[in-house]
């Protein structure tokens, strides 16, 4: 029985024996001429082994002795049995697969694009959508969803925030960029990498703005100003591209002198602030100083017009006095002498505190020590 075995093939053993169990049919399968060794399997035996041993997986019986001698089952070589019900399970199960592949759902902050055959096909909108697969496949994109790009130094650790001023002056700026999907068509289609092409068109937009602008307002109070700039500027620019990008807002977030120079860059800044306001102070004492020279010279003026018009006005007035004296004198001479005494002497009288005291009159008896003037005066304030 120890030479019938055939090894763990079963290929050898009965000389006469079943074609499914062993062969010895002259081609090698059992023992060879002059040879005690174990059989040698060949191909065929090995590949009916396999094609047992996939039947069995499938849910059929093995090759294994229990179906040799072309026993009953359906088709009569050991298989499983192919029946209505399994494949109508098998075409279920495709369905299932190809449905699973074709319905699609898109978010309300989504959009999808079909793809027929890989061209653009149609724009599917949120909910449940339909693509024949594999004809028809969709790409979801989410077109509300705000995406940003740090730019600069401080973003990316590198140089790409270092920009040159249009005096000649290198700042450092990080800013960011915020945006989101208006087109999914134009966005698939027409940009091959979006977020380089984003990071590269607001770089060089921002270097174009500050290529034209001078350090000293970057720093304080146009920052506003660049920032509106900037998104209308990297706006027109993705535009022109066609690429269905829309630009949200720009965040301008630092712009300093680069790092190796700041302490000494913001000595000068102190420096310039300290010179600009000593310069106001001096402005401020000129102009104060100036002011006050120039009203005591107008002032100047005008006196010297005022006492210029006086003086001619009474030289003026003399002469034409002199003149119709004249005239009365001619006229009358003694007359006027006469007038002309009495008024010289009325003139130069009032000017000086005096009391005519009448001889004829008694005048001795008044006391000499009687301070007249005094009495006078204090008579005419009490008449006033």
């Amino acid at each position: 029985m120890a030479g019938n075995s055939g090894g763990p093939w079963g290929g050898g053993g009965n000389n006469g024996g079943d074609d499914r169990g062993g062969r010895d049919n002259g081609r090698g399968g059992g023992r060879r001429p002059g040879d005690d060794g174990p059989q040698i399997p060949e191909i065929e035996e090995l590949m009916k082994k396999g094609q047992e041993q996939l039947k069995v997986l499938m849910g059929g019986r093995g090759g294994d002795g229990s179906r040799r001698g072309g026993g009953g089952g359906a088709g009569g070589d050991g298989g499983p049995a192919l029946t209505r019900g399994t494949v109508l399970l098998g075409v279920l199960a495709v369905v299932a697969l190809w449905a699973y592949a074709s319905f699609y759902t898109v978010k309300p902050e989504e959009q999808s694009v079909e793809l027929f055959l890989g061209k653009y096909s149609d724009t599917g909108n949120p909910g449940l959508n339909f693509a024949p697969w594999p004809v028809v496949t969709a790409e979801v994109l989410p077109v509300t969803r705000e995406q940003t790009e740090d730019i600069g130094v401080g973003a990316t650790r590198s140089d790409s925030g270092l920009m040159l001023t249009g005096d000649e002056n290198i700042v450092d700026i990080d800013f960011q960029v915020v945006w989101n999907i208006r087109d999914p068509k134009n966005f698939l289609f027409e940009l091959a990498e979006p977020r380089e092409t984003i990071r590269a068109v607001s770089e060089s937009a921002m270097r174009e703005i500050i290529a034209q602008s001078e350090l000293a307002p970057i720093l304080n109070r146009d920052r506003g100003i660049i920032a509106e700039r900037l998104q209308d500027l990297i706006e027109s620019t993705l535009d022109s591209y066609q690429s269905g990008v829309n630009i949200v807002r720009v965040n301008f977030d630092k712009a300093d002198p680069p790092e190796r120079v700041k302490q000494a860059f913001f000595a000068v800044q102190s420096a310039e602030q300290e010179r600009d306001r000593l310069e106001k102070q001096a402005d401020a004492y000129a102009n104060k100083v100036l002011a006050a020279a120039r009203g005591e010279a107008a002032q100047a003026l005008e006196e010297a017009e005022g006492y210029r018009a006086q003086v001619v006005n009474e030289a003026e007035g003399e002469a034409s006095r002199f003149s119709a004296v004249l005239e009365e004198y001619q006229k009358a001479p003694d007359v006027t002498r006469k007038r002309l005494y009495l008024e010289t002497m009325e003139e130069v009288l009032g000017r000086v505190d005096k009391i005519i005291i009448d001889e004829q009159k008694g005048g001795q008896g008044v006391v000499p020590y009687l301070p007249l003037n005094e009495l006078r005066k204090s008579n005419a304030g009490g008449n006033n």
